[in-house]
């Protein structure tokens, strides 16, 4: 594999993937390095209050925007897990990182699951599945706790008629605004829709089946690392009863942390929860 390009700024820099495709990213600090995966529609920015946590404590903090995301490139291919799982072990290459430790949520836990399922645990010392995907969100015979292919299917159709109005819908669930009694922030809301208008209609498109309809059975069954899958138990985008519950079984060294009356989106009083976590057993 030849070396991927590399362009830098005061705090962030882009690489060239060997398909061409150019990542951001975000590094801050030094020490080991912390490497966060971000959910579907958003981009590395959501993971700012934890690059800087772990920063401040004497990590290496470094996030990217998934290909056709935020500030990387938009091919028209490559939108699948495999060749995101590829685009991280170059971005770890690319900044030579060993002893890493992976952060992913949402469909960014399915990215780390899928980078150890095709890469190995060589360059890793732990990881952190958070609000995840794996193993298998889709409601299928032998997993009837997923979610129902209609569910998905109205996502892609909300995508082509009006995505837009469908990212600031999926706000209010995504971060449980639409509970009684719970304390609505617009201003969380309008980072959600901002960020998710931030990437392209064929990757957005396009990984709604990555997220969905992906198995990672297999990957998980390849962790053999100290492993914290946290997650909320009114998670009302990847439901914890196909996901967390199942993933804690399948990890051979997984520690599970569910958040009572927590939403996917973590905010609040439920992220410095995870956040209190996280650093416990990142330095631990």
């Amino acid at each position: 594999m030849s070396r991927p390009r590399t362009r830098k700024g005061p705090s962030w820099a882009r690489f060239t993937t060997t398909d061409g495709t150019e990542i951001f990213y975000k590094d801050w600090g030094t020490g080991q390095p912390v490497v966060f995966s971000h959910g579907w529609p958003l981009n590395a920015d959501v993971w700012d209050g934890q690059l800087r946590l772990v920063a401040e404590k004497g990590f290496r903090g470094v996030a990217h925007d998934r290909r056709g995301h935020g500030r990387s490139g938009q091919p028209w291919g490559g939108n699948h897990m495999d060749r995101y799982a590829d685009d991280l072990a170059e971005l770890l290459e690319t900044l030579g990182l060993e002893d890493v430790i992976l952060v992913g949520h949402s469909t960014g836990g399915g990215e780390v699951a899928r980078y150890i399922g095709r890469h190995g645990t060589a360059r890793v010392a732990k990881a952190v599945l958070l609000g995840a995907v794996p193993p298998l969100m889709l409601k299928t015979g032998t997993n009837p706790e997923g979610t129902p292919i209609e569910v998905f299917d109205e996502i892609r159709a909300g995508l082509e008629a009006d995505r837009s109005q469908l990212y600031w819908d999926l706000s209010e669930s995504f971060y449980g605004y639409n509970r009684p009694g719970a304390p609505t922030s617009e201003g969380m809301r309008r980072a959600f829709w901002l960020w998710s208008m931030q990437v392209g209609l064929k990757a957005a498109y396009d990984c709604v089946k990555q997220f969905s309809e992906q198995d990672f059975h297999e990957d998980l069954a390849r962790i053999d690392v100290p492993t914290l899958v946290a997650h909320g138990d009114d998670d009302q985008i990847v439901p914890i009863g196909a996901a967390a519950l199942k993933t804690a079984k399948l990890v051979k060294d997984a520690t599970l942390k569910v958040y009572p009356g927590a939403p996917h989106g973590l905010a609040g009083a439920y992220e410095k929860a995870f956040n209190a976590d996280l650093l416990e057993f990142i330095t631990r």
